[in-house]
């Protein structure tokens, strides 16, 4: 039951139908884990915190820096030098007395993530470290408990959700990849507030789970360009052959999740700044196989302005049609501002492509280095 404080509290929540007193009961008996209490976490812990979730964890073993405080919103300059995960509970504690924080100052690992995560019902993914997404992933499949995932780079991000038995997990969206490729904030740089906009996304994503409503991001990845102000939705499907979710699973304990998240064989996938690759392309006879160019933007920005010779392949065409492009060239996928290569990079390393690359910055930092003149669409 609900106190009087309480109702005072949620009063707005309670004027909603779709939640009312049940919603909140329920909100306030939800064991919610939010994994790492950085630009994602912040904005998502708050407003779990806010919104009444009963318990509320927070793993983070990292401790607070300067450089956080750009995005990381949970902490205040007086908290540099702190642990993150004793921060964030006492502020959230002090923006909601009623909850209960666990803080976990320690590392998630393969040895711990099982005993941690069983603790609670859902999973809010802030991570910032590929084996660590790939960890929680596997765990929640194992352990049959709802993910919201979410990732940020420089101007863009993306979400998905896991449901257990309703759609496809990470794994089949990216089978895998090689960890320490994917730039992060402090190599390729973020927007303050992006983290701000994708941590409210799974603020909310969790709040309608536990309550029960709405339609999740289940078998849909959600993109945000913040330079165009657009979001993009890409649908995909539980794939038969994955490794946590497929028919026949290969991954059964998170130490072998561990293991097949890091590829050795597999080639890193280079961020080409826009003068490296002018030098590819201005190659000489003699240094190899000049890349091939794929642009995965939409069919108006393509048309308004592209590379010479790139070959127009939109990123939510891109699984059925990779098999279109050669093997025998290494190749350089090119978007808007760089967060739709990155993830075409991988989708084609999942795929056992190599000699893959990306242009770090897309189109836009291209126009910016080498040809002031080009126009660059919108993403929308």
């Amino acid at each position: 039951m609900l106190s009087a404080g309480e109702r005072a509290r949620y009063s707005r929540h309670l004027l909603l139908p779709e939640i009312g007193s049940a919603g909140q009961e329920k909100l306030k008996a939800a064991r919610v884990l939010v994994v790492g209490a950085g630009g994602l976490g912040s904005p998502a812990s708050l407003y779990l915190a806010a919104a009444g979730i009963g318990t509320l964890g927070v793993i983070d073993h990292d401790r607070i820096e300067l450089s956080n405080l750009q995005r990381q919103i949970l902490f205040s300059t007086a908290s540099i030098g702190t642990s993150k995960a004793g921060a964030a509970r006492d502020r959230l504690l002090s923006l909601n007395p009623e909850i209960s924080v666990p803080a976990h100052d320690l590392e998630l690992r393969a040895a711990n993530a099982m005993q941690i995560i069983e603790q609670y019902d859902l999973v809010i993914d802030g991570s910032d470290r590929l084996t660590t997404r790939y960890l929680v992933n596997d765990v929640c499949v194992l352990l049959h408990k709802p993910l919201v995932s979410a990732a940020i780079h420089r101007f863009e991000g993306q979400a998905m959700t896991y449901v257990p038995a309703q759609g496809p997990c990470y794994r089949c969206l990216f089978p895998r990849s090689a960890d320490g490729v994917a730039a992060n904030c402090a190599e390729a740089g973020v927007l303050g507030v992006l983290p701000g906009i994708l941590g409210a996304l799974q603020a909310t994503e969790a709040l309608k789970l536990i309550v029960g409503i709405g339609m999740p991001l289940v078998g849909r990845l959600l993109t945000f360009d913040a330079l165009a102000m657009s979001w993009h939705e890409y649908r995909f499907a539980r794939r038969t052959d994955c490794a946590v979710c497929g028919d026949s699973p290969s991954i059964h304990n998170p130490e072998e999740s561990v293991a097949a998240n890091i590829d050795h064989s597999a080639t890193a996938i280079k961020r080409l700044e826009p003068e490296q690759l002018q030098a590819l392309l201005q190659g000489q006879p003699g240094d190899g196989a000049a890349p091939a160019l794929i642009d995965v933007r939409e069919v108006h920005e393509f048309a308004l302005s592209h590379l010479p010779g790139a070959v127009h392949m939109p990123l939510g065409e891109l699984p059925r049609r990779l098999a279109e492009i050669p093997r025998d060239f290494p190749l350089v996928f090119i978007c808007r501002s760089g967060r739709r290569s990155w993830d075409a990079a991988n989708l084609a390393l999942s795929a056992g492509r190599d000699s893959l690359a990306h242009l770090e910055g897309g189109m836009l930092a291209w126009a910016a280095a080498l040809d002031p003149a080009m126009v660059v669409a919108p993403s929308a």
